[in-house]
């Protein structure tokens, strides 16, 4: 196993997951099992952050977080990973390029949810990160269409892929996105907890 913590082989089409977990849910779930069957992913990993930087307030502590991912996923192909706390990076562009180091041949695809693209050009180096990996963007309800006109979106819209091309996404050279509409939960760590409802959702 790597420093990173994660068993990968060179070749493997590996989807990336990003985020605080704070808690976990069943959005996350079913976002993962569908990024595995859309874009033929060998393994999903969730990169259980030590912190959002775009947001004001710590999440909970990072071993109870991973505690409770493995304890809402339990699939062959899915990884809880703290890889980020172990390469001790806090963006997602830095997070990206220490990963791809550590496992060259490793076609890596990172995932997010509608709602993260229409924010994406507040990211850290967010043009960098659509030009080092390829970017499946799972649609949420209510987001398709800020999803669609947010600048990152129209500043790239060249490099989209169809969605009955996303098989294709982990091979193709970045910057390459696609956008699939999927059943989503509109479940949400922030509404979770809000109501104080911190465990597992079934």
């Amino acid at each position: 196993m790597h420093k990173t913590g994660l068993s990968l082989r060179a070749g493997q089409c590996v989807g990336l997951l990003g985020g605080s977990f704070d808690p976990p849910h069943q959005g996350h779930v079913l976002i993962t099992r569908e990024a595995l069957r859309r874009f033929g992913l060998d393994r999903v990993v969730w990169l259980v952050s030590p912190g959002n930087p775009l947001k004001s307030q710590g999440p909970a502590p990072l071993p109870s977080r991973m505690t409770a991912a493995r304890a809402i996923i339990q699939h062959p192909r899915v990884i809880i990973s703290d890889a980020e706390a172990r390469l001790g990076t806090r963006y997602t562009a830095a997070t990206l390029r220490a990963l791809q180091a550590a496992h060259p041949g490793v076609h890596f695809v990172w995932l997010m949810g509608a709602d993260n693209l229409a924010q994406f050009h507040r990211w850290d180096q967010w043009r960098d990160i659509l030009r080092s990996v390829p970017v499946g963007v799972m649609a949420r309800p209510g987001d398709r269409i800020s999803a669609r006109m947010s600048p990152a979106a129209r500043q790239f819209r060249a490099y989209t892929l169809s969605s009955r091309a996303a098989r294709l996404l982990p091979r193709a050279a970045p910057p390459a996105w696609c956008f699939v509409n999927v059943p989503m939960s509109n479940l949400s760590s922030s509404a979770i907890r809000a109501k104080g409802n911190i465990g597992p959702v079934s």
